[in-house]
């Protein structure tokens, strides 16, 4: 009851602390907020200088005084003192004034992680701010968030492929069956398709021009009509700006290692689950989540792998935080959840 009284005088949030992103779920209000998971700060003195969109300008482009990091590698956190302070900055952007307590937040985390890992995301939310902080793995909150019905007694899977991490998990009454985590993702496509700039054309290109090429003209499998990008970059063997034009087809090359492992992980996770489960996913099939399920031809790709129906959520970028916001309403009958902690 005291819950309840106090989740009227305060913004409950749900967080999406992404690899790549933060999207945030502000109860009554819906997604107010979805910006880049990058800190600016001065070298010696730590001072921050910018967070998210601002920030995410400067890679690549700091002088030598300024890094611009992501804070979060892999889905957990690589420097506790930056995630703080840009999840300090989220919330304060977003919190409204009129209220007088600390929300409320769940924050989805990949399934993977440890215990420690788990702790040091609670730790980083509490320091910024939050009144109490409950952890949902990503791949349940991607699964509510696509509008899979996770308490049906009958199987279905997400794939949620984000910037750092992919889930896979084949959900039912409520829980995970079998659910597996992945270190490659939309970041590994990326530093793939600038692999393939060093070692096929000598040419440097930063991870912001990567993704956009991976964006615009990258595909896994087969298109009806192959496209043309023109590519800025630096000459590694004469050290000087250049440009060279780039066919799809090569970016479906580069990025071909990682989603041959993305591929490999949902394999992994169809011989696991149950054969009563399986016979579900006949039916039911794949829903695919998360930035990197936008690459082209994935659907079908995984399609042709698994001989299984496969689609994209309808917003595939916002469901893991639309999950975390559709569990806010829960958080008085939280044991009746076995996967938060």
């Amino acid at each position: 009851m005291l819950n309840y009284i106090f989740s009227l005088f305060s913004n409950d949030m749900g967080i999406d602390l992404g690899t790549a992103s933060v999207l945030v779920f502000v109860k009554g209000q819906d997604i107010v907020l979805q910006e880049p998971s990058v800190v600016a700060m001065e070298r010696s003195t730590k001072r921050i200088l910018a967070i998210g969109t601002e920030a995410k300008k400067m890679l690549g482009k700091t002088p030598s005084n300024i890094v611009a990091i992501r804070p979060l590698r892999n889905g957990v956190i690589a420097d506790f003192e930056a995630t703080e302070k840009m999840i300090r900055y989220f919330i304060k952007k977003v919190h409204s004034k009129r209220t007088l307590l600390h929300p409320r937040i769940v924050i989805g985390v990949p399934s993977g992680i440890t215990e420690v890992e788990r702790r040091a995301v609670k730790e980083s939310a509490e320091q910024a701010g939050a009144r109490e902080v409950y952890l949902i793995d990503e791949p349940m909150a991607a699964a509510i968030g696509a509008g899979i019905q996770i308490q049906e007694p009958r199987g279905s899977m997400i794939v949620d492929i984000g910037g750092g991490t992919t889930e896979v998990a084949v959900v039912s009454l409520g829980g995970m069956v079998v659910a597996k985590s992945l270190e490659i993702a939309g970041d590994k496509m990326d530093e793939s398709v600038v692999q393939y700039f060093r070692k096929k054309y000598n040419l440097t290109i930063g991870e912001n021009t990567a993704e956009e090429v991976k964006i615009k003209i990258g595909s896994v499998f087969p298109v009806n009509k192959e496209t043309y990008m023109s590519v800025k970059g630096r000459g590694l063997l004469t050290g000087l700006p250049q440009t060279i034009t780039i066919r799809s087809e090569e970016i479906r090359d580069a990025l071909a290692d990682p989603v041959i492992k993305i591929v490999e992980i949902v394999k992994d996770v169809l011989e696991e689950t149950p054969p009563e489960l399986a016979a579900d996913l006949i039916d039911r099939g794949i829903t695919l989540s998360g930035g990197g399920s936008l690459v082209r031809g994935l659907v079908n790709l995984l399609a042709q792998e698994t001989k299984l129906p496969v689609r994209c959520a309808e917003n595939p970028l916002t469901c893991v935080v639309k999950g975390t916001g559709a569990y806010l309403d829960e958080l008085d009958n939280i044991r009746k959840y076995k996967d938060i902690v």
